[in-house]
C-alpha cells in the first residue's frame, strides 16, 4: 500500500505553526549578534536609513521604515533597485544606513544594490535567512534571522523572523530594546484561534475581490496579508492604508467586496477603527484582526492578546492572515504549497 499523500498546504501549515519557536530561538540565540551590529552602526551616527527588498521582504522593510521614523526620529525610504541595476545610477550614500532584507539573500538586484551602496559610502546591513548567501557576503554587516529552512513557497516564518530581527536592530540603534520575552507565548495564543480563522475562510470562499486595510505599523501587515491571499488563493486582493482607502478606492467597495481590517490596540488601531462604520455602510462584510473595540464595529473579528507592545504587534497580526490564506486556498480546491507560476526564490535584475 502506497503512502498517503500529504494534505494540501502541509508545508505551509507546519511553518506557520513553527513561528513561536522561531521567535524564541532568535531572541535567545541571535539577540546578542543583532545588538553587536546595532552598536557598530550606532557609532557611525547615520542620518538617513534606506531599505531595499522584494516581495514579502518588502513588507518587512516597510515595517522597518515606520520603526526608523517613529522610534529613531530619522528619515527613511524604500529603495528602487532598478535605479541602480537598470538605469546605472550611482547615488551618493554617505552617512546612509542601507538595510537589505531578503529571505534567501539570492536576488541579484539586491546584491548589486548593496555592492554599489557600499562603494558609494553607505553602511550596509543584510537581514537574511541565509547567513552564507551572496547578499550577506556583499554587506559589511549581516543579521541571520534564524528561521531555519523554509520549504513552502509562501513565506511565513521567515517573514515574521525578519520583523523581529528588524525590531531588535532598530531598538538596538535606539539603545532601549523592549521586553519581548512574551512574544512566543502570545504567538501560540493567536495560533490557537485557528478554528475561528477557518470559519472566517468560509465567509470568503466565493469572494473574487477583497480589500485589506491598516494604518501605521499595521499597514505592512495589510500589504503582506493581501500578497498571501493573492499568491495562494488567486483572489484579487487590494491593500490600502486606511487613509488612502478614503481617498477614492472606497468607491469600489460594496456587498460583493469583503474588507479585512488590521486594527490592533494602540495608535494604529485608533486610526483605523473610525473608518469601520464607513466600510459597513457600503454593505461590505467587514472582518477585523486586532482589538476588541474593532471587533465590535465589524461583522466579525478576531481579538489579539492584551499587553503586546505596539511595535511588536505586527508579528501577531499577520498570523491569522497566514492561516486564512491556508484555509481559503484549501476551500477553493488549491494547494498553497504549489501556487501556479511561482518558485521559492525569484531572481530579478
Amino acid at each position: 500500500m502506497g503512502e498517503t499523500a500529504p494534505e494540501p498546504g502541509a508545508l505551509m501549515a507546519a511553518e506557520i505553526a513553527e513561528q513561536p519557536q522561531v521567535w524564541a530561538r532568535l531572541l535567545q540565540e541571535g539577540g546578542g549578534a543583532v545588538a553587536g551590529v546595532a552598536a557598530a552602526v550606532r557609532a557611525r551616527r547615520p542620518r538617513f536609513v534606506l531599505l531595499v527588498a522584494r516581495g514579502t521582504s518588502d513588507h518587512a522593510a516597510l515595517y522597518a521604515k515606520y520603526l526608523v521614523e517613529v522610534r529613531l526620529g530619522l528619515p527613511a525610504g524604500l529603495a528602487s533597485p532598478s535605479t541602480v541595476t537598470a538605469y546605472g545610477a550611482r547615488p551618493d550614500l554617505s552617512d546612509v544606513l542601507l538595510v537589505a532584507v531578503s529571505q534567501s539573500g539570492g536576488s541579484p538586484d539586491l546584491v548589486r544594490y548593496v555592492e554599489v551602496g557600499r562603494q558609494r559610502g553607505a553602511t550596509t546591513v543584510a537581514v537574511t535567512n541565509a547567513a552564507s548567501s551572496s547578499l550577506a557576503q556583499a554587506a559589511e554587516f549581516s543579521v541571520d534571522v534564524l528561521a531555519g529552512p523554509e520549504r513552502a513557497v509562501a513565506a511565513t516564518k521567515s517573514y515574521t523572523a525578519q520583523l523581529l530581527a528588524l525590531l531588535l536592530l532598530v531598538e538596538g540603534l535606539r539603545g532601549d530594546v523592549p521586553d519581548l520575552r512574551g512574544l512566543p507565548g502570545w504567538g501560540a495564543e493567536v495560533l490557537a484561534l485557528e478554528p475561528v480563522v477557518a470559519r472566517a475562510a468560509e465567509r470568503l470562499r466565493y469572494a473574487q475581490r477583497l480589500v485589506v486595510t491598516g494604518r501605521g505599523y499595521a499597514y505592512p501587515t495589510a500589504r503582506e496579508a493581501a500578497l498571501k491571499l493573492m499568491e495562494t488563493c488567486y483572489v484579487s486582493a487590494h491593500a490600502y492604508s486606511g487613509a488612502d482607502l478614503l481617498h477614492g478606492p472606497l468607491a469600489m467597495v460594496d456587498a460583493t467586496v469583503p474588507v479585512l481590517a488590521v486594527a490592533p490596540s494602540g495608535t494604529a488601531g485608533e486610526a483605523i477603527t473610525p473608518i469601520l462604520p464607513r466600510l459597513r455602510e457600503t454593505g461590505a462584510d467587514v472582518l477585523t484582526v486586532g482589538s476588541e473595540e474593532a471587533a465590535l464595529g465589524a461583522n466579525a473579528g478576531l481579538v489579539l492578546p492584551d499587553g503586546v507592545p505596539e511595535v511588536a504587534s505586527p508579528l501577531l497580526e499577520i498570523l491569522p492572515f497566514q492561516l486564512l490564506a491556508l484555509h481559503l486556498a484549501r476551500l477553493r480546491g488549491g494547494d498553497p504549497d504549489s501556487p501556479r507560476g511561482l518558485r521559492k526564490v525569484t531572481e530579478t535584475l
